[in-house]
């Protein structure tokens, strides 16, 4: 048999488009990043020249290699495709160390995702963070519009390390606000602010106070009906367990678990840490709203 890894390319969109149709549902994010993704380390595996599946490493800041992105068409799934992808993705990431431009791999994954988790578990990772990811409908938050901002560090909840923005989770560094504000929208609502991930309904609170988080919600719930989305879906620390209970109140649920954290980040140190500041020695930085 025949297989071979590669790096993705223009023809092979109706592929990664019908892999997407076949995950989550159809509501896989890869066919709407498939052109921001070419030529950027995105590989596909083919078995007899066939494209059964993906995957990607987003150079990050702070020298992090980030993997996602990781797909393996249904009717090929169980047959090792998926760890023979990641463990190629983490050859890659040690040759990028090796050259000096990441220091770390990381990802992120669902904490009942037991191959995503074994796969970490058995390629050396360890766990660094956990995660609630909970949705809610948006009709049942009420509705207000919010305001665009700029956010400043003082804005960011402690907790908040590393930053999520979606799925992706930042170091807490300056060189993280360029990402973030390429990635996502800051917006504002009696005097608290969250950011938006951008084409999405997934958002990250900045302050984790239950008074501000409560106020935060019918403004989330504003923008994830102008998006079209069923669900508004909100990512908070797992020390933030008065956050936790605020929402659940309000009828968040968390998708698959109950009570525990349910994403995971995950990492894998390469080389050592380069030398980085902490947001909080840098009050001027600024992440835009535009």
């Amino acid at each position: 048999m025949r297989l071979l890894i590669r790096e993705a390319r223009p023809e092979d969109r109706g592929f990664i488009e019908e892999i997407g149709r076949l995950t989550w549902g159809g509501r896989d994010y890869l066919p709407r990043v498939f052109d921001e993704w070419l030529g950027d380390n995105f590989y596909v595996l083919e078995v007899e020249g066939v494209v059964v599946g993906t995957a990607k490493l987003t150079l990050m800041p702070g020298g992090v290699g980030w993997l996602e992105g990781l797909r393996v068409h249904p009717d090929y799934r169980g047959r090792g495709y998926g760890r023979l992808l990641h463990g190629f993705m983490v050859s890659l990431g040690e040759r990028l160390a090796r050259e000096g431009l990441i220091v770390a791999l990381e990802y992120a994954t669902h904490s009942r995702n037991r191959a995503s988790v074994r796969l970490a578990e058995e390629t050396g990772f360890r766990v660094r963070a956990r995660f609630y990811h909970l949705s809610a409908p948006p009709e049942a938050l009420g509705a207000r519009k919010p305001e665009r901002t700029r956010i400043t560090w003082e804005d960011l909840d402690p907790l908040l390390d590393p930053i999520p923005v979606g799925w992706h989770f930042l170091e807490r560094i300056p060189d993280s606000l360029e990402w973030i504000s390429r990635h996502a929208e800051a917006y504002r609502i009696d005097h608290a602010k969250f950011l938006a991930e951008k084409g999405s309904a997934t958002f990250t609170p900045l302050t984790l106070e239950p008074k501000k988080l409560e106020s935060l919600l019918p403004a989330m719930a504003w923008i994830a009906r102008e998006r079209g989305s069923e669900r508004i879906s909100v990512i908070i620390p797992e020390k933030a367990r008065e956050a936790l209970q605020t929402l659940e109140a309000l009828g968040f649920k968390a998708w698959r678990t109950s009570g525990e954290p349910n994403v995971v980040v995950f990492r894998k140190d390469l080389a050592p840490k380069l030398e980085t500041r902490r947001m909080a020695e840098s009050p001027s930085g600024l992440i835009t709203g535009s």
